[in-house]
């Protein structure tokens, strides 16, 4: 019976010692993004405007009026590209995509990049896994993603054929998870 009783305080131990340890690594990890820590208490948007990458996506969220659904409670997972990804555009795609006139296609290219639930690196690895090396992924525009893993990246193709690379994963947010992309994706 001592025996028993010896073998579940240690197994509580063990358990509670895990969790303290993976408590203290998420505290201790500050993720830099743009020159700025990317804080867990703070939402997607809180995060994103310190960030000196993002400025166009957050100009582009603004001009989409989209500010108030990524600070709401979500959670949702952002493939997030940087101002280089935006600028890699051919000439005057983003000048017009911010013209008032555009706002609807600039919101589906944007809501092209966000997915309902946070999906970490973790389970959209294990989506790929599952799914014999791809996972579909439908984004909240309505449009689908095709997630595959190229050695320990991951690469998402768009509807168009394009690719990019999940440059920095798991930017855990208050509302969800952003993953900082490389390039822009474009739906169909």
């Amino acid at each position: 019976m001592a025996s028993i009783q010896s073998t579940r305080k240690l197994v509580s131990y063990g358990m509670a010692f895990m969790v303290a340890s993976t408590s203290m690594a998420a505290i201790a990890k500050d993720v830099m993004v743009g020159g700025a820590p990317m804080l867990p208490t703070k939402d997607i948007i809180d995060n994103a405007v310190n960030s000196k990458d993002h400025t166009t996506l957050v100009a582009a969220v603004k001009a989409a009026g989209l500010v108030d659904t990524l600070k709401g409670p979500g959670p949702f997972t952002v493939f997030a590209p940087t101002n280089a990804a935006f600028a890699a555009l051919p000439a005057g795609t983003v000048d017009n995509l911010l013209k008032p006139e555009n706002k609807a296609m600039l919101t589906t290219v944007l809501t092209y990049h966000v997915v309902a639930g946070k999906w970490d690196a973790a389970a959209i690895s294990k989506m790929i896994k599952d799914g014999g090396g791809m996972a579909s992924i439908k984004t909240v525009s309505g449009g689908t993603l095709v997630a595959k893993a190229q050695g320990s990246k991951v690469m998402l193709t768009d509807e168009k054929g394009g690719t990019a690379t999940v440059t920095i994963p798991d930017v855990y947010q208050s509302n969800g998870v952003i993953h900082v992309i490389d390039k822009v994706l474009l739906p169909k």
